[in-house]
């Protein structure tokens, strides 16, 4: 199992860069960020100096969506990042939530994000590709190469990530939901005629180490009302009966509001509706010895990374014992003499 670190481009950006230093000497290989350019700071000048300033971690933004910058320079902002530090990106993408409702306005369609998506793909892997009518490529890009993992929930979005996504990525950790979401991925992914084992599949979740339950749920309850915009989304278009697990659809009839001023943090005041049992169920939480147990279950169902999210106030720690303890206990062990 590879594992990766999630965070919002809080200021300064000097943090940011000095979070993913520090995540790439306790071995970890991917550093996420929010998009969200309203809400907080550019994430792509932030990924060039991370870039700069390191030597194998690989940075990329969970998510972005088809709809705040132009599919080209998407694409061109990733083949200029190879150019100048190698191969180091990665994308995540989705149809757009916070970047696109703080602005009004709304989700992309599903035919935008598979159509962005074999756009950004094929430009940013140096390939030529139709736009607009045009075939268009970057004369300036040879060898860049970029995956690009779909983000979902919905049966509809699901299906998409199993058609045109290089990964998928599930944004809680909720076993059973886990094990239904990436069957139906790979479902999709063999009905389009793809090999549904060769799509990567991410977990991503709070990861907190500690051993006070009740702190540790209040600073990630920000969480579940992340994730409850997205299945409000699921529920008013096709109804609470079949869509998702119910499991995600239930908790969500105590939600009233949301504001976006406050989307990610642990001091967002209206997740008071998710419960603890969804909090203990869709992060990480506890013990070195806690986390590796569902990680291991993680990786049984088919998980290739668990990408933490670190939107509380014990960051540091939990890098260090994730590179000293759990991430050791989840890979390969290698002796020197059999």
């Amino acid at each position: 199992m590879e594992f990766g670190v999630v965070v919002q481009t809080n200021p300064p950006a000097s943090r940011t860069v000095h979070l993913a230093k520090l995540a790439e000497q306790y071995g970890f290989e991917y550093f996420w960020t929010f998009d969200s350019h309203v809400l907080w700071q550019e994430p792509y000048v932030i990924y060039s100096a991370i870039l700069g300033q390191t030597h194998r971690i690989i940075v990329g933004p969970m998510v972005t969506n088809p709809s705040t910058r132009d599919w080209t320079v998407t694409a061109s902002l990733f083949a200029t990042l190879n150019e100048l530090y190698g191969n180091r990106t990665i994308m995540g993408i989705g149809r757009g939530d916070s970047a696109v409702r703080v602005t009004n306005g709304k989700p992309a369609s599903l035919k935008e994000l598979r159509e962005s998506t074999h756009v950004i793909r094929e430009l940013a892997n140096s390939r030529a590709v139709e736009y607009h009518g045009a075939e268009i490529q970057f004369p300036w890009s040879t060898g860049s190469k970029l995956d690009i993992w779909v983000a979902a929930y919905g049966p509809l979005a699901l299906k998409a990530a199993g058609e045109v996504g290089d990964g998928y990525i599930l944004q809680l950790a909720d076993l059973d939901i886990a094990e239904w979401m990436i069957k139906t991925v790979r479902d999709a992914a063999a009905a389009a005629g793809r090999d549904p084992l060769a799509i990567k599949f991410c977990v991503a979740a709070p990861m907190y180490i500690g051993d006070n339950f009740e702190h540790m749920r209040n600073q990630t309850r920000w969480f579940g009302g992340m994730v409850g915009n997205h299945v409000a989304d699921i529920v008013a278009k096709h109804g609470s009966d079949g869509a998702v697990p119910k499991a995600l659809s239930d908790y969500i009839t105590a939600r009233e509001s949301y504001d976006y001023n406050h989307h990610g943090a642990a001091s967002n005041a209206d997740v008071d509706f998710v419960p603890d049992e969804i909090l203990d169920r869709f992060c990480v939480l506890g013990s070195a010895e806690q986390h590796i147990e569902k990680l291991k279950a993680l990786k049984e169902l088919g998980v290739d990374q668990f990408a933490g999210y670190l939107q509380h106030d014990n960051k540091e720690e939990t890098l260090r014992v994730y590179g000293e303890t759990v991430m050791p206990a989840l890979r390969e062990h290698i002796v020197a003499k059999k």
